[in-house]
């Protein structure tokens, strides 16, 4: 006879359970040793008798050899490795099946930072103070550390996971909107403007998406102002080559873009205006040089 492990993810509505879970909960006599197992009040309304009881990996392998046992399984990760030792010490050890109840899709781990942030904004006192301006100084910060760890070449999972953090704060910080309403608009967006890939556009090169891709743009700032949407926040190199691109993209004279403003800041904008005309990132470039500034002095400095 067989010890069946159902298991489930706290992540999946209870409840809702594939069709072999079903069937196995229904095999034979279910055991659990959670007593506020998420699926207990759906399996009873099922019809389903669910005893609770304290773990004995021991005992449960041996009522396996002879009948059919059910194991609804909890948050215990070293249960299946207690069982299976269990079953060794035996001479004749029942099969041990392991029936996925339901399981995590991708992105399910969200749920639990939702879950851990909604926590922290109820209980912790320096989660609880924070405004989107406070949290500002953060999300800046965390951004250059993610395009440090892609420069180095590691660290990229842990400081985007910073990054998403972030997000979650600001999600949940809001009155007006939550993470589903976030992850909403930016799938609405997508969407909208990949339409080789959602409708019937054709695009059969990058160049030809990044063409499509400015024209929905484009339509989409329809009616407002050219600059609306520039943060300018942002570092003056990039600041000054978005407000080009944006101008020329809406027509706008070439002549306007030459001789702005007086001495070095003259030079300096003409030198985005040629990275431009380049396809260059002005910002990525100075970025390169700087680094390659600082390995030259590291190699002088370890002389």
């Amino acid at each position: 006879m067989p010890l069946v492990v159902v298991t489930t993810s706290p992540r999946v509505a209870p409840g809702v359970l594939s069709h072999q879970a079903w069937q196995a909960l229904s095999s034979g006599r279910v055991l659990t040793g959670s007593a506020d197992h998420p699926q207990l009040p759906y399996l009873a309304e099922a019809g389903i008798e669910v005893e609770v009881v304290t773990p004995d990996h021991a005992a449960l392998v041996r009522q396996a050899v002879d009948d059919t046992v059910v194991w609804l399984a909890g948050e215990d990760e070293g249960f299946m490795r207690a069982v299976g030792h269990a079953a060794l010490a035996l001479d004749d050890p029942p099969v041990i099946e392991v029936v996925p109840g339901s399981y995590d899709l991708p992105g399910a781990r969200v749920l639990d930072l939702v879950a851990v942030m909604d926590r922290l904004r109820t209980e912790c006192p320096w989660d609880r103070k924070q405004t989107h301006a406070s949290l500002v100084p953060y999300l800046i910060e965390e951004a250059y550390e993610v395009q440090h760890a892609v420069e180095q070449g590691y660290g990229l999972r842990e400081e985007l996971g910073d990054v998403l953090l972030q997000v979650a704060f600001h999600a949940r910080v809001a009155d007006d909107f939550d993470i589903d309403d976030v992850a909403d608009v930016i799938v609405g967006k997508l969407i909208r403007r990949h339409p080789h890939v959602f409708g019937d556009v054709s695009a059969e090169t990058a160049d030809e998406v990044n063409t499509n891709w400015e024209a929905i743009k484009a339509h989409e700032r329809a009616g407002k102002e050219l600059f609306d949407g520039v943060p300018t926040g942002q570092p003056a190199l990039s600041l000054a080559a978005q407000l080009i691109r944006r101008a020329e993209s809406a027509g706008a004279p070439e002549g306007l873009a030459h001789a702005v403003g007086q001495g070095v800041a003259r030079e300096l904008f003409d030198l985005v205006r040629r990275a431009q005309e380049a396809g260059l990132d002005p910002e990525a470039e100075l970025r390169g040089a700087a680094m390659a500034y600082r390995a030259r002095v590291e190699a002088w400095e370890s002389r």
